[in-house]
């Protein structure tokens, strides 16, 4: 492979695809916040059902073999099984696959870290929203399994990743999949919060799940 075939300074890349989808995830994240998650029990529970489609989503990523060599630790990161015990914890169902029916990409190598990418930030910043869901009575063993830091810690797991991110081997090309899959994740997930977070207020269901005692 040529110099010229090789995306441009590969050392730094993350950093790039942060600035690049900035606007994107204070997006969602002002959006999520706006349904008032840790308003009860009830309003984490749609909280926890967005987390389970999107999770549902990018499960097979985390075991997608042109992936392991990348990134050694990746099935270990996966998240689905830990948001489906946490759903239910609190007695609610697992949404319907037909009810977020999606048409997911076909994920080659850089595609696939793309929408590893966002999954993955999203449990750097957790710490947060491990706090706020405390106040439910929820914890990293009840309720909230999948908000819980990895046992090296948040940071150090966010770096392993970012580094091996960094080091993967991408042409130029390759690079723009990244880049595109990860704004494409941060539509799914606002897609999903959207479509399952209604605001709190009038425009609320008039009833929530029942939450098991």
């Amino acid at each position: 492979m040529t110099a010229e075939a090789m995306a441009d300074a590969p050392t730094g890349r993350w950093k790039r695809l942060k600035e690049a989808t900035a606007a994107a995830h204070q997006r969602i994240d002002t959006r999520i916040m706006a349904a008032a998650p840790f308003a009860s029990r009830e309003r984490y529970g749609l909280f926890l059902k967005v987390q389970h489609a999107f999770h549902r989503d990018i499960n097979n990523l985390y075991h997608l073999p042109e992936l392991q060599s990348a990134f050694d630790d990746l099935p270990v990161r996966a998240r689905l099984t830990a948001v489906a015990q946490d759903l239910a914890d609190l007695g609610f169902p697992i949404p319907a696959e037909s009810d977020t029916a999606h048409e997911m990409p076909k994920f080659d190598a850089p595609t696939a870290a793309g929408w590893l990418y966002v999954a993955e930030g999203s449990n750097l910043g957790a710490a947060f929203l491990l706090k706020a869901a405390s106040r439910l009575g929820l914890s990293e063993d009840f309720g909230a399994r999948h908000l819980a830091a990895a046992p090296e810690g948040r940071g150090i797991s966010w770096r392993k990743f970012t580094a091996a991110l960094d080091a993967m081997t991408l042409t130029k090309a390759d690079e723009e999949r990244l880049f595109a899959a990860a704004r494409n994740a941060f539509e799914r997930v606002h897609a999903l919060v959207e479509l399952m977070m209604p605001l709190p207020g009038p425009t609320a269901p008039a009833s929530q799940p029942e939450i098991a005692t």
